[in-house]
């Protein structure tokens, strides 16, 4: 029977422009829209809740110190929680971030020492801090996803050949193989497809576009909710405590649609290391809330 032929992915070329020898690549530039956003929409913020009290100069050496966080976190992240034992045996391969490798939590544990850093510096409880910036962070996450998306990385799990979200990911080819080969019942959804930039016919897995996904929820979504409930005043320590829950349900609900990292697969046979890092977010957050709005009770 025949079925819809699923979008391929556009194999947008990594590198978005060259400056003689430098090469400035997507991935990069999404880093760039993020921290650009950050400062915007802080200044939003500022200017329509002076009560925060707040100054612009403070937004500039906040993001600087976030930027620490989310880098050095996130890498270091990466590291001890998806490839520990191949970055003992290669340690200077950690150095190598050209080659990937970041993980959004840790690049969060990251960003709340830099909160707890700037809010001793300028004499702010860390959830106050917290509270002023968890609003700024989703369409960051939003832009990070984007630069996944045009890199081709990350992509979802096999979905149906005829699904009308089905794409085909050429920059996935060795890893259809490998599935094909180690479940030979997935041989009925191999699809022809030509490659775009090669020109040649290939064949490949329909999956799902995970890293839209992630930019829908974690990005678009969280972000309206958040800048939404802390226009008004809320208990110290609330909006934080609703982005651990809104991000942490937002990437367990996604991670089902996104492919498990091939070296580490589903842990305890069920949920991907995502997943499990979520969950503790989620009842952080939770008790951060219940916390909130019970010590303004009393």
């Amino acid at each position: 029977m025949a079925c819809k032929m699923p979008f391929i992915h556009p194999q947008f070329d990594p590198i978005a422009f060259s400056l003689g020898p430098l090469h400035v690549r997507w991935y990069g530039l999404m880093y760039l829209v993020a921290f650009m956003l950050f400062l915007f929409l802080g200044r939003q913020r500022i200017k329509t809740r002076p009560d925060l009290g707040w100054q612009r100069t403070e937004l500039d050496d906040l993001l600087f110190y976030g930027m620490l966080g989310v880098i050095l976190g996130g890498r270091f992240g990466y590291v001890i929680f998806y490839k520990l034992g191949d970055y003992l045996a290669h340690p200077l391969d950690i150095f190598k971030v050209w080659e990937g490798g970041m993980a959004f939590h840790g690049g969060l544990l990251g960003v709340l020492f830099a909160l707890w850093y700037f809010g001793r510096k300028t004499g702010r409880h860390f959830l106050q801090v917290g509270d002023f910036v968890a609003p700024l962070v989703p369409t960051g996450l939003a832009a990070g996803r984007l630069g996944n998306f045009i890199n081709g990385e990350l992509w979802g799990r096999v979905t149906a050949p005829d699904a009308p979200w089905a794409m085909i990911f050429p920059q996935a080819a060795q890893t259809d193989a490998a599935q094909v080969a180690a479940n030979p019942s997935l041989q009925t959804s191999v699809l022809s497809y030509l490659n775009p930039m090669s020109q040649q016919m290939q064949a490949g897995l329909p999956r799902h576009a995970s890293q839209l996904y992630q930019f829908a929820l974690e990005g678009v979504t969280l972000f309206v909710i958040l800048w939404l409930f802390s226009r008004k005043p809320r208990p110290v320590g609330a909006v934080s405590g609703l982005f651990l829950i809104g991000y942490g349900s937002f990437r367990f609900i996604a991670e089902f649609a996104r492919e498990p990292d091939d070296f580490l697969g589903l842990l305890a046979g069920h949920l991907s290391m995502g997943q499990w890092l979520s969950l503790p977010m989620i009842l952080a957050g939770v008790a951060m809330m219940v916390w909130a709005y019970r010590r303004k009770a009393a």
